[in-house]
This record gives structure tokens, sequence and C-alpha cells, in this order.
């Protein structure tokens, strides 16, 4: 990390936030192991569960963001990060399709939005994603999102590699990867932009990489959560009971 006094060029600050990419999810052992059709379908079936929920708050995050920010134009472009998720006329929506995709591996609708199989490591890190988007200055909080520089490249590999590993998952259950491709690129076009014409000074630019890095912490945290729970079967309390004994709803 460049520890200058003096600030980067906006070349040398976007090939920093770019090479935060080295800690990227897709280098997890458990996204690792999904990727290779190792994955089990417990595994599939819990992460699958457990991203849900960082999916339906997702939303919530860029509404956080909205209310903070004082530029229609800017709005009027954030906006439609939540009607990607939510759907709109003409279009079914990101959290319509992860339904579909949780159809597809097995569980039920009701079983994803009671939020029951959501690990409290997963909720705890989602939800400090959220509450960091409502406290933050809206530049900041829009700029976490720059973990998008590398999400094409991590949907493009589950289209790739998941339906010659696990052809016991319904095809039709892969439409939110694809739609992401497309709306990840332009959103880190927006993003990206944002990030370099707020961050300028040395001291700016490098709050933005630790920003960077408490969202990639998000994310790597979350499969650590599913990799205790789904591949060490040590999930929360299992030495006092064999059931889901934590709490299962959003309690802020």
């Amino acid at each position: 990390m460049n520890t200058s006094t003096q600030a980067m060029t906006p070349e040398a600050f976007e090939r920093a936030l770019r090479a935060k990419g080295a800690y990227y999810h897709i280098h997890h052992p458990y996204h690792i192991a999904m990727h290779n059709g190792q994955a089990t379908r417990e595994q599939i079936q819990g992460w699958v569960a457990n991203r849900f929920y960082y999916q339906t708050s997702i939303p919530l995050k860029d509404a956080a963001i909205m209310a903070n920010c004082p530029d229609p134009q800017t709005r009027r472009k954030w906006v439609q990060r939540i009607l990607d998720h939510d759907g709109h006329e003409g279009s079914e929506g990101g959290i319509e399709a992860w339904l579909r995709l949780g159809e597809a591996v097995g569980l039920t609708r009701e079983m994803l939005l009671s939020e029951k199989m959501v690990l409290p490591g997963v909720r705890f890190a989602v939800d400090a994603y959220v509450n960091f988007a409502r406290r933050a200055v809206w530049q900041e909080a829009a700029c976490s999102s720059l973990t998008e520089l590398f999400a094409p490249e991590i949907h493009q590999s589950r289209l790739d590699s998941w339906p010659q590993h696990y052809q016991w998952i319904e095809a039709e259950g892969y439409g939110y990867f694809r739609g992401r491709l497309g709306q990840a690129r332009r959103d880190v076009e927006h993003g990206l932009q944002l990030a370099l014409d707020y961050f300028k000074t040395a001291e700016q630019q490098q709050r933005m990489l630790s920003i960077l890095q408490f969202k990639l912490d998000i994310l790597w945290s979350m499969l650590d959560a599913m990799s205790m729970a789904y591949e060490l079967h040590r999930p929360p309390y299992h030495t006092v009971t064999d059931q889901i004994a934590w709490h299962h709803e959003r309690l802020l």
C-alpha cells in the first residue's frame, strides 16, 4: 500500500484500487471449492441462503447512500441500482432472480425469505456494511461498492463452472449471474469515476483504500462463517444443540 504523503495520480490510484482484487472473496477456499466442483449440496445451499441476506440488504445500503446524497444527478444514476435488485415494470429484479436460484438448488422461497438459515457471522457482517452506508459521507459509502471492480469475473466463473460440476442445479437458476455481468460493469464505471473525482489527497486516497478493504473484509468474513458451519460442521452453538438456536430476524 502506498503510504506516501504525496497524492497518487488518478491512474496510480485506480491501479491501487484494482490491486485490492488480490483480497477478493473469489480467492477464499470456500469459493474455490465451489468453483472446482468440490462443494457439497449442503454447502451450495448454505451459500445461496446466506448470500440472499446480502442481496436483500443491498437496496437498503443504496437507499441509505441516496438519503445522504444532495446531488440529483448522482441520485438519478444511483437509483438504478435499487431498481436492479428490487425490480420494476418489465424487469423482475435481482432479488427475485436470487429466489429462483434458491429454488434451483432445492430451497424453498419461504425458507429464504424467513432468513432462518442466515448465520450470525453473515448477518453481523452485512449489517455492518448497511450501517456504514447510513453513517458515512455519501461519497465514501458509494465508493465502498467498488468491489464491483472484481465482480464480473466471479459471476462469469460461476456460469462457466457450476453447470459443469453441479448438474443437479436447475439451469434457470443462473439468471442472476447472467444479469449482473452487464450491470456490474456499468456500476463500476460510475463508482470508479466518483472515487477518482472525490478522493484527491493522499489522506483521502488512503482512506478510500481502507474503506475498500473493509468491504473486502465483509465478503471474506461471510465465507469464513459459512466454512465453520458447512465445511467444519461447527455452526453456532454446535456444542450444546443440533438445532438452529440463533436469532433469525432483523433487529435493526
